[in-house]
């Protein structure tokens, strides 16, 4: 079994990008700007920007948070979405999700400018993905595919079975992955929960991406021998040893699953940090207008 270590490829990918960074600030002193829209308190979602900002702060990004309590207004965030993508000097922009409930984050998410949708949820990027045409990917199925080239591993012909159709992950890799280019020309089963005999279809990959939101739901009877199984998951356990008190997992049964498996991602330390630099990534192409000329 060999260990997947996002965090290891993460911190090359933030390098590069550091050094792109710059470079442009050298040349012209100017640097790529994402602005971030947090709703409410949801701690998860609060752990995530904290994340990013910091990420922004070492590869030289400027980092704006526009954070707002629960019980602000979808016209209000509507107002807000259309005063950033008004603002030249911001390069990138995502709303963290969950919103509240009285908000319709597809509307949201319809709101902004695609050139700054630098999370790759915008319809017009969403279809430009799908015809193989430039777009801001995702940025989990993005770092997913990063880690599989990284290490080099064969997916040509290969079977791969998603677990969970989400538009943030499950959907967009299974398209990505499916496609004529490397990572890719897999043949895809793209599964959820109304799926029949899900066990016996997770023994038949190659590749294995849980993405079904549920601690441990992968157990080792699920995985062939050898498969490469990336964890998508992080989900918090209440853990009184831990001075946090809670211990994070993802959707693999890791002590288990990676006793068959060939190629296993941890939780945390796999795709969680693949996301951000990810994300980084897109934001300096929205920098220097690479999708949108």
């Amino acid at each position: 079994m060999e260990l997947i270590d996002g965090k290891k490829v993460a911190e090359e990918m933030r390098a590069d990008i550091a050094r792109q960074v710059a470079k442009c600030i050298d040349e012209d002193g100017t640097a790529p700007h994402l602005a971030a829209i947090l709703v409410g308190d949801d701690p998860p979602s609060q752990t995530y920007v904290r994340n990013k900002e910091k990420a922004c702060q070492e590869v030289g990004f400027i980092s704006s948070v526009y954070k707002y309590p629960s019980s602000f207004a979808e016209s209000e965030l509507l107002k807000v979405v259309d005063f950033i993508n008004k603002d030249n000097d911001i390069h990138g922009l995502i709303v963290q999700l969950p919103l509240p409930g009285h908000i319709h984050a597809e509307k949201i998410i319809r709101a902004i400018d695609p050139a700054k949708d630098v999370d790759g949820f915008h319809p017009v990027n969403v279809g430009n993905m799908v015809q193989g045409l430039p777009s801001y990917l995702p940025a989990t199925p993005f770092g997913i595919l990063r880690l599989l080239e990284y290490y080099s591993i064969e997916t040509d012909g290969k079977h791969c079975v998603v677990l969970g159709r989400s538009n943030i992950v499950g959907t967009p890799v299974s398209i990505l992955l499916s496609r004529k280019s490397y990572p890719g020309n897999c043949t895809v089963t793209l599964c959820h929960s109304k799926t029949r005999d899900l066990a016996s279809i997770c023994r038949q990959a190659d590749i294995l991406i849980a993405a079904i939101g549920q601690p441990h739901f992968v157990k080792a009877d699920m995985v062939r021998e050898g498969a490469v199984v990336i964890d998508v998951g992080i989900h918090r356990i209440p853990d009184a040893s831990k001075t946090s008190g809670y211990q994070l997992t993802g959707d693999v049964d890791f002590p288990e699953v990676s006793k068959k498996a060939g190629y296993i991602t941890p939780v945390p330390g796999g795709v969680g940090p693949m996301t951000i630099v990810a994300l980084l990534s897109n934001t300096l192409k929205a920098f220097k207008k690479e999708i949108y000329p």
